[in-house]
């Protein structure tokens, strides 16, 4: 392993689930109860894990096998019915990392989330958790968006810079970044495996937010 490095970029950009908060609960009590309105078998948190991070219809269409878009488009509702009312605050910020944004802020530091959630359900989590003034926007996505899709139209809209650094926990987050010439850097306490993560070669690994402190370029050793 390498020595920490101190890099500079313009912009953290920062995935929501699975690397500012804990989103199962209330993510897998809304796909149950989707799924089992339309007559399918409710999931486990262990086959929740994989639907954190990719967006919702995605999931949906891997979950059920269903090449029926109206029928996805039907689970969304029914799963966007339960998670606006409840499910979103059904949600745990990991420990530090509200400190280490409120730091970050005191330096200086832009800040911005991107979140393959809709920006609406995306704002009332980061207000819930006292966030929201920390950060310079909150960029949401919906069905049929891609990640990789959203930072490319911040990046054609200004938002966006290539000296800006993609934070998430799963492979979607960094290769969204990589398809957008933006560095990658990989969290260890969300739902990607480092299996996942290893396979689209990230910039920085992050064990925990106080990492963010200090960008680390180091060759990670499992």
């Amino acid at each position: 392993m390498n020595d920490a490095t101190t890099v500079s970029y313009d912009l953290y950009l920062f995935d929501l689930d699975g690397t500012i908060s804990d989103p199962i609960l209330g993510i897998g009590r809304s796909f149950n109860y989707a799924l089992t309105h339309f007559g399918y078998e409710p999931l486990s948190n262990d086959q929740i894990g994989p639907c954190i991070g990719p967006p919702l219809d995605t999931s949906f269409a891997r979950i059920t096998g269903t090449e029926s878009q109206a029928e996805v488009l039907e689970l969304v509702a029914k799963y966007r019915e339960r998670y606006a009312e409840i499910g979103f605050a059904e949600n745990t910020l990991y420990p530090g990392v509200k400190e280490v944004l409120e730091t970050l802020y005191e330096r200086g530091t832009r800040m911005a989330v991107c979140t393959s959630k809709r920006r609406d359900f995306a704002e009332r989590i980061l207000e819930r958790f006292e966030l929201a003034h920390l950060l310079n926007f909150v960029d949401g996505g919906d069905v049929g968006i891609e990640k990789w899709q959203q930072i490319a139209a911040m990046r054609e809209d200004g938002r966006l810079t290539g000296s800006a650094l993609m934070i998430g926990d799963r492979a979607v987050d960094l290769e969204a970044a990589r398809r957008n010439d933006i560095v990658g850097g990989a969290v260890l306490w969300g739902y990607g495996s480092v299996e996942e993560l290893q396979s689209e070669s990230p910039g920085h690994w992050f064990r925990s937010p106080k990492d963010w402190l200090a960008v680390r370029c180091e060759d990670f050793q499992v």
